[in-house]
């Protein structure tokens, strides 16, 4: 049996504190939610998904394990395989433990996924969709400049697009985090843990905008940056809502969200030749393996190096 990943502490963003890697309830709804807002799956298959995953926690609780590994996942296969479970059925079930543990990875609630070998070696390694900088543009120039809402809505966008920070970082984001002059913010990610993201000239621009501006009014002792109408922390929830409605008047994809400018960021940042061990650390991954996952989706600008300096071309 392969070994299993050292156990963890997991912060979630309301402060509770699970342990290890089980698909708790309350990881399995925000799983649930993430592949709603984010992969735009039927309301059919999130359901399987759910399915599978209170009967994956069932054979759980009866083992009592702890600090899953892939032989614990390949048991449960075996299982199913034993109780005459169709080939269908478990390839599905394999599939959904692969996406549900790819999502932990990368929400970075998990260094390693156990599930990376099941099911004939194969992994989940699709990045949730991507947006072309054309289609970054329009999404970025939505915001009406004239509303407060406006400005506080390109100042949220752009920040999610110049920092690839999570909704939930983004959202718990304090003005004492953010050094315009200096060009960089300090973001807090799982388990509280600190890194410092570069800003960019026209992140500066529509932060000076909010904070300068309609903030002050808004702000009284709150220290959020990003505030709603009524002077409070713009939730989590609220700025999937805010990229939703902006998406729709730029005419690009309507299903995504603030994870899409995530993987929009780490994907053009790969495609503009940066380090990927930089990419890594300025998305807050544990693991490069993780960070990985965003360097199979330039196979053009490979083909074009390629055509430019192999001596055969």
């Amino acid at each position: 049996m392969a070994g299993k990943p050292r156990t963890r502490r997991i912060v979630l963003d309301d402060g509770e504190v699970l342990a290890g890697s089980a698909p708790t309830p309350r990881l399995v709804e925000r799983f649930l939610t993430y592949i709603e807002h984010e992969r735009g799956l039927a309301v059919n298959t999130r359901a399987a998904y759910r399915r599978d995953l209170t009967d994956f926690t069932a054979w759980l609780g009866e083992r009592a394990a702890v600090g899953l590994g892939i032989g614990d996942l390949g048991d449960y296969l075996a299982t199913l395989d034993r109780k005459g479970l169709a080939r269908a059925s478990i390839a599905r079930q394999a599939a959904t433990l692969r996406t549900f543990y790819a999502f932990l990875q990368l929400e970075g609630l998990i260094a390693e996924s156990p599930a990376t070998l099941i099911a004939a070696g194969r992994r989940d390694d699709t990045i949730p969709g991507t947006l072309s900088p054309g289609q970054v543009d329009r999404l970025l120039g939505s915001p009406d400049p004239r509303s407060i809402n406006g400005i506080r809505d390109r100042a949220l966008l752009e920040l999610l697009y110049a920092t690839g920070c999570r909704a939930s970082e983004v959202s718990h984001l304090r003005v004492t985090d953010v050094q315009l002059v200096e060009l960089f913010c300090t973001c807090r990610g799982k388990g509280d843990k600190e890194r410092m993201v570069p800003l960019g000239r026209r992140a500066v621009e529509a932060l000076s905008a909010w904070l300068d501006g309609p903030r002050r009014a808004l702000a009284g002792d709150a220290p959020w940056v990003l505030l709603s109408s009524r002077g409070n922390r713009l939730s989590r929830m609220r700025i999937w809502e805010i990229v939703r409605v902006h998406a729709e008047r730029a005419g690009v994809p309507s299903d995504i969200g603030p994870h899409t400018l995530r993987h929009s960021f780490a994907t053009h940042m790969v495609a503009g030749g940066v380090d990927l061990r930089h990419v890594q650390e300025m998305l807050g991954h544990a693991s490069i393996a993780t960070t990985q996952r965003y360097t199979h989706v330039d196979h053009a600008r490979l083909q074009s190096i390629h055509a430019r300096f192999h001596p055969r071309r």
